[in-house]
């Protein structure tokens, strides 16, 4: 842990500002936790397993982001946690490189550095907690596209938007594996949400109208696929575009039980919250070091470490016959 002292001018300053130094009071760890929009259902369901890390390992959680997308925000986030002192830094990056630069500082000043769910540059951090590899991602995602159009036809994609880097390392694997496993298959568009399910309708509802041979639209970014599945039953079009994405069960199962979407792919979000929190305290511990091959996580046990990506594991793909199993 970090020396519980800053200098008086810091604390002076933090005082006025209306913010309590993290370690004036006691030399509780500190661990923070920023999602890419603090008001994405997906953070919010991270933050519900990091809140059970939290409370089980006795450390306190700083929950914060930007309110949509927003690559500025998170770096000026950062930067008041590095005046904060805090123990660790979680970070799921909007933007791979615009992020690196504030981390580099936080590591320079003694905070240790994760990111999960969205990579940062290696050098800015310590760790990645990796959802799932890029490449499952990308050929799960394909494949169950090219099973619904039988390998053939025209389909669109929707991202969050065109500069996060997680969705970049997927299309860039898609752009690869499409023209070798399903060259009869056509890209014809990828369209940024911002994030957001209003806008992804829109531009789903765009899509179809720019395209009237589209079967397939595609959602990257959780709420692009109940956006997707909106626009598709307004439009009167349910069986004849599918609709397929990354997503939560609870936001999708009526769209998947009224047979306008056909599967969501996903992993256990909470798990995802809940794993970083215990790698960030393990790091701040000297627990967890580079060239570990494995790292245990409370009650969720153990987990493979493969470089400096620690692996929750493979996506799941929920569907009309098991999403009503999954409350999350």
């Amino acid at each position: 842990m970090k020396s519980p002292a800053l200098p008086l001018c810091i604390v002076l300053g933090l005082l006025a500002a209306g913010l309590a130094p993290v370690h004036a009071a006691d030399a509780k760890l500190v661990i923070t936790m920023m999602p890419k929009a603090k008001g994405n259902a997906y953070f919010i369901s991270c933050k519900a397993g990091a809140d059970k890390a939290a409370k089980e390992l006795g450390v306190e959680l700083l929950f914060d982001g930007p309110t949509d997308s927003n690559a500025a925000k998170q770096n000026e986030i950062v930067e008041n946690w590095i005046t904060l002192g805090v123990d660790v830094i979680t970070v799921a990056a909007e933007n791979k490189e615009g992020i690196s630069t504030a981390l580099r500082k936080a590591q320079k000043q003694g905070i240790k550095v994760l990111t999960y769910d969205a990579d940062a540059l290696a050098d800015a951090r310590s760790f990645f907690v990796n959802q799932a590899t890029p490449q499952g991602i990308a050929y799960g995602l394909l494949d169950e596209a090219a099973r619904l159009m039988g390998g053939e036809g025209e389909f669109a994609i929707i991202t969050a938007t065109l500069t996060a880097g997680n969705q970049r390392e997927w299309l860039k694997y898609m752009d690869t594996y499409l023209p070798q496993k399903y060259p009869k298959m056509k890209l014809v568009a990828v369209r940024p949400s911002d994030d957001l399910k209003d806008k992804a309708q829109s531009e789903a509802t765009a899509l179809m109208s720019a395209n009237p041979n589209l079967k397939l639209l595609m959602a990257i970014c959780t709420p692009g696929t109940p956006g997707a599945a909106e626009a598709v039953k307004q439009a009167g079009k349910t069986g004849k575009v599918n609709v397929i994405g990354l997503g939560l069960p609870n936001e999708n199962k009526r769209y998947v039980h009224e047979g306008v979407t056909e599967s969501v792919m996903l992993w256990n979000t909470e798990d995802l919250g809940y794993l970083t929190v215990y790698a960030a305290a393990a790091l701040a511990k000297d627990e967890l070091k580079a060239g570990a091959t494995s790292f245990k996580a409370g009650k969720l046990g153990a987990f493979e470490i493969k470089g400096d990506n620690i692996l929750l594991g493979k996506p799941y793909i929920f569907n009309r016959a098991n999403i009503d199993r999954f409350d999350f």
